[in-house]
């Protein structure tokens, strides 16, 4: 079946031209290809579009009013055309973003004032949850995932490291000692993140592909780590956390950074996801620029913890 669009453009050109031999010349292709498409339109509305004699070529009335439609359509396509390739140049429209709760509150949703004095342009639709969205089947245009990357067809950008921390409330620590090896935090009360790849009771420990995973337990679960944060300050037992939720805690010295003979784990990291493009929208492109730029060459969360050289093991 020959295109339809292209149909409408040959009987414009053919309109435009006064002749089969011209609008081919316009087009690029020859003149069989336009008397194909030309007998194919009038074939599928079931009238003459033109009158054709040896000598000359004149519209129908339906072939008239039929054009004055084409046009529009084409026009439309035309500008809609444009608004495209506009998008994929100047950061524009409706970003639809999806991130961890927990950050998105904490790093994400504060910088978006400077995002969208950066780029006026942007309207950030921001969706916050702790569950693995399907980018494609619920529209998100750009996704941060926190953690080691599953396999995936997704396009990914490093943003950041993720540093863990296991840690505790002074009183707590007073009151139940502080754990000298992996092995001791059998002993002792850690509070679980049920949404953890390794699962709440597993804590994974070591670097690179030499780690391990601790079986820990503990009287809490939570799918949200500031509400392990709350139970930790207040002395319920120990937290493993990525340091841009416990940093404050760690360096007002409401929570006690604890050292075993095994390093936290090394392999974690801030991505942002999006769906395989090979030419990403300017909006998907200037927020990964924008967060890669506030993230480097520290996250802000790390910054001036390097004093203490325990918090990554």
């Amino acid at each position: 079946m020959l295109d339809r669009l292209t149909g409408l453009e040959v009987m414009s050109k053919i309109a435009g031209t006064g002749s089969l031999s011209a609008a081919a010349r316009t087009l690029g292709i020859s003149q069989t290809m336009v008397t194909k498409h030309l007998a194919a339109l009038e074939s599928r509305l079931g009238t003459k579009l033109f009158h054709r004699t040896t000598r000359r070529l004149a519209i129908t009335d339906d072939g008239r009013r039929y054009l004055e439609l084409a046009e529009r359509v084409l026009g439309d396509f035309e500008a809609a055309e444009a608004a495209v390739a506009a998008d994929r140049v100047e950061p524009r429209g409706l970003l639809r973003l999806n991130v961890p709760l927990v950050f998105g509150v904490r790093q994400i949703a504060p910088r978006l004032a400077e995002f969208a004095r950066l780029h006026p342009g942007v309207t950030v639709d921001l969706g916050l949850n702790d569950r693995l969205v399907d980018l494609a089947e619920e529209g998100w245009d750009l996704a941060i995932r926190i953690g080691t990357l599953r396999d995936s067809s997704l396009i990914a950008r490093r943003l950041a490291p993720c540093r863990m921390v296991i840690c505790a409330a002074p009183a707590y620590l007073a009151a139940h000692g502080t754990p000298r090896s992996s092995a001791e935090l059998a002993e002792h009360n850690c509070l679980g993140y049920t949404l953890a790849q390794a699962g709440a009771g597993r804590w994974r420990m070591g670097s690179g592909n030499a780690g391990v995973e601790v079986t820990v337990s503990g009287n809490l679960r939570a799918n949200n780590g500031d509400a392990l944060l709350a139970a930790a300050i207040a002395g319920q037992g120990i937290i493993y956390q990525p340091t841009f939720i416990v940093a404050d805690a760690l360096r007002s010295g409401e929570l006690v950074p604890i050292r075993l003979e095994l390093p936290t784990s090394d392999v974690l990291a801030v991505h942002a996801v999006y769906l395989p493009d090979r030419s990403p929208s300017a909006k998907v492109r200037a927020f990964i620029d924008f967060l890669a730029g506030a993230f480097a060459p520290e996250p802000p969360w790390d910054r001036g913890l390097g004093s203490r050289a325990c918090l990554i093991g």
